[in-house]
C-alpha cells in the first residue's frame, strides 16, 4: 500500500482514537504491573497464614510456644520473582511453539510466506522474525518472543483459506504483537496461573488421600497417645493443604483473569497497528471474518490440541467452539481472551470508511 495511505492512518488520527489510544495504553500498563506484582503478594499471603495460623497449630501440637516468626527478605524474593519471570521470558516461547506441534520453516519451504514476512517487517521498521507452521485444520497464528528474537507462527488452514492480501494483513498483525513486545508479556503473565494451579491441584490430591485414609480405617489406633498424635497431625495437614487451596484458588482466578483482560486490550492495538502497517483495515476485517466462519468446521481433536494457556496469544478466539462444559475457563466466570470478533470488524471497516474519506 502507498506510504501517502499508511501516513494518513498514522499521526493524522481523530482526537476520539488518541484518547482511546491512551486508555488503552494506561490499561495495559497497569495490568502489566499487576502480573509482577502479584507474585510478590502470593508468597506474603502464605507468610501470614504461616505466622497467624501455621505457627500457633505447631503450638498446639507440640504443646510448647515457638518464639519469633516466618520472614521473607523482599530482596531476595525479588530476585527468585523476577528471575522465573525472566527464565519465562527467554524459554516460555519455546515451549509454547512446541505445544502446538509448530516447525520453524525455510524460505526453500515457503517462499511466499517467508516473502511477505519479509516485506511486511520492512514495512513495520521491525526485525524480521522467524517463521513456523504448525500443520492442523485450525486456521489461526499467533507470535512468541521480543521483536529482536521472535516467531511468527501460522497454521496450514491459515495459508490455505486466506488470499494473499488478508494473509499479510494476519503477519502485520503478529508483527504488532512482536513489535509491541506484548507476545512476550503474555507468555511471561501465565507463570502464576500455572504455578497456583498445580499447587491448588497438589493440595486436592493431599485432602482426597486423607479422606480415603479415614475411609478405610486409617484413623483408628491402639494406643489413646498414639491417637492423639494421629489426631494432631490430621489436623495439621488437613488445615494446611485447605489453606493451601484456598490461597492457591484465589491467586489463580485473579491472575487468570488478569491474563485475559491482558490478552483482550493486545488485540485492539494489534489490530490497528495492522491496519496502519498495510494500510489496508480492510483486508483484516475480511481475514477474521474467514477465520471466525470457518472455526466451527474445524474438528474438536485439532481445537484441543490448540487449547491451554496459549490461546490468548492466537488471532482468532477458541471460546464457545467445541468445549462445552469441560472448559478449564469457563467464559461464563471469565471474560474471554478476545474481544467479540464482530466488534473487532466494526472497528476495522470503520477505520477502513474513514481511510477512504481522508483519501478522498
Amino acid at each position: 500500500m502507498s506510504s501517502s495511505i499508511r501516513a494518513t492512518l498514522g499521526p493524522l488520527r481523530p482526537a476520539n482514537r488518541l484518547d482511546s489510544d491512551q486508555q488503552l495504553r494506561a490499561r495495559l500498563l497497569i495490568a502489566t504491573g499487576l502480573v509482577v506484582l502479584l507474585p510478590f503478594a502470593f508468597v506474603y499471603t502464605f507468610v501470614f497464614l504461616i505466622n497467624t495460623v501455621g505457627l500457633p497449630l505447631l503450638e498446639w501440637a507440640n504443646e510448647r510456644p515457638y518464639t519469633g516468626e516466618v520472614y521473607v527478605d523482599p530482596v531476595a524474593l525479588a530476585i527468585v520473582v523476577l528471575g522465573g519471570l525472566a527464565v519465562q521470558y527467554r524459554y516460555g516461547p519455546g515451549s509454547v511453539l512446541r505445544s502446538i506441534g509448530g516447525r520453524h520453516v525455510s524460505p526453500d519451504e515457503y517462499p511466499e510466506l517467508h516473502a511477505a514476512v519479509t516485506r511486511i517487517a520492512a514495512q513495520a521498521d521491525a526485525p524480521k522474525p522467524d517463521v513456523a507452521v504448525a500443520r492442523t485444520e485450525l486456521p489461526n497464528a499467533f507470535a512468541v518472543g521480543t521483536p529482536g528474537n521472535g516467531t511468527v507462527v501460522v497454521t496450514t488452514a491459515l495459508l490455505e483459506r486466506l488470499d494473499e492480501e488478508e494473509r499479510d494483513a494476519v503477519v502485520a498483525h503478529e508483527l504488532a504483537h512482536l513489535k509491541n513486545r506484548d507476545a512476550s508479556l503474555m507468555t511471561v503473565a501465565w507463570v502464576l496461573p500455572t504455578i497456583t494451579y498445580y499447587l491448588a491441584v497438589l493440595a486436592s490430591y493431599v485432602l482426597y488421600g486423607l479422606f480415603k485414609f479415614l475411609q478405610f480405617g486409617g484413623g483408628r489406633s491402639g494406643g489413646n497417645r498414639d491417637g492423639r498424635a494421629l489426631a494432631i497431625g490430621l489436623v495439621v495437614i488437613t488445615v494446611s493443604a485447605l489453606l493451601t487451596l484456598t490461597v492457591s484458588a484465589m491467586f489463580w482466578f485473579g491472575s487468570v483473569l488478569i491474563h485475559r483482560v491482558l490478552s483482550r486490550y493486545r488485540e485492539y492495538a494489534a489490530d490497528r497497528a495492522a491496519a496502519e502497517i498495510t494500510g489496508s483495515p480492510a483486508a483484516l476485517a475480511s481475514a477474521l471474518e474467514t477465520l471466525d466462519e470457518s472455526m466451527p468446521e474445524v474438528p474438536e481433536r485439532d481445537l484441543r490440541e490448540f487449547d491451554g494457556g496459549a490461546e490468548a496469544l492466537y488471532i482468532a478466539p477458541l471460546e464457545g467452539r467445541a468445549f462445552g462444559d469441560k472448559e478449564l475457563v469457563s467464559t461464563d466466570v471469565f471474560p474471554e481472551t478476545h474481544p467479540p470478533t464482530r466488534k473487532r470488524i466494526a472497528r476495522l471497516r470503520e477505520m477502513a470508511s474513514e481511510t477512504a474519506g481522508e483519501t478522498a
